[in-house]
């Protein structure tokens, strides 16, 4: 089968429709799939949930598509870089369902290893708890959190071989590999596509199993917080 597609349009043909659950891959800017992310926009549908670490920045990453509301809810650990995001929030346009980092992360791995839900002592006693069962193993007590079933993972790996095996960079492996899993499709877009055998298998953070669709492509990797000193 092949998984290679020219364009990230093509990539995602069929595989769009309104209200959908996308789970994204990327820390801050770092290994998001910006690609896909602008063929989504260009796509136009509408009353999407994303789940994903953050929410980029005003015009760039989902940002984008929340400056042309497409978005209607974020499942998110981290949004303070988007003042749109701010003022949609505020203003009762977008919902937010808050998730500690390390939740969501895991969150996004229980359903891509087919886990419905998993007991956790973070948020206990948070607002984060409010509403969600309670359980208590060994006189601690944990809370219920749901697996992550997505209906479109999108994701960015560094370098990847022809059938999806791949290879994250650095800060780019957070997010990307739970976020990849837990999809009922996975497109990726990489910077690299070599042939099987090219890699290491010992190098390899993510099999090619979990990757449906995959394109390469030119990537701007911006900076979110640029931090100097004087020499």
């Amino acid at each position: 089968m092949n998984k290679v597609y020219g364009t990230a349009a093509e990539a995602l043909d069929g595989l769009l429709h309104d209200d959908m659950l996308i789970a994204a891959g990327g820390f801050g800017l770092c290994g998001i799939p910006e690609l896909l992310l602008q063929a989504i926009k260009d796509s136009g549908v509408k009353d999407l949930t994303f789940a994903s670490n953050n929410a980029g920045v005003d015009d760039f990453g989902i940002g984008i598509l929340l400056q042309s509301r497409q978005v209607k809810k974020m499942m998110s650990s981290y949004v303070g870089e988007n003042a749109e995001f701010m003022r949609q929030y505020l203003s009762g346009e977008l919902e937010l369902e808050f998730n500690p980092q390390g939740t969501l992360a895991e969150r996004m791995r229980a359903g891509g290893a087919g886990i419905p839900g998993f007991y956790t002592k973070t948020g206990v006693g948070t607002q984060v708890a409010e509403g969600k069962e309670h359980k208590d193993f060994d006189g601690e007590t944990y809370i219920l959190e749901r697996g992550i079933f997505a209906d479109l993972s999108i994701v960015k790996a560094w370098k990847a071989d022809t059938t999806g095996n791949c290879i994250f960079r650095k800060t780019a492996r957070n997010f990307n590999p739970p976020a990849a899993m837990c999809g009922k499709i996975c497109v990726m877009e990489v910077e690299e596509i070599v042939e099987p055998g090219e890699l290491d298998p010992d190098h390899i953070h993510l099999p090619g199993i979990y990757v449906h669709r995959l394109i390469q492509g030119e990537h701007e990797k911006r900076i979110e917080q640029r931090t100097t000193r004087a020499a």
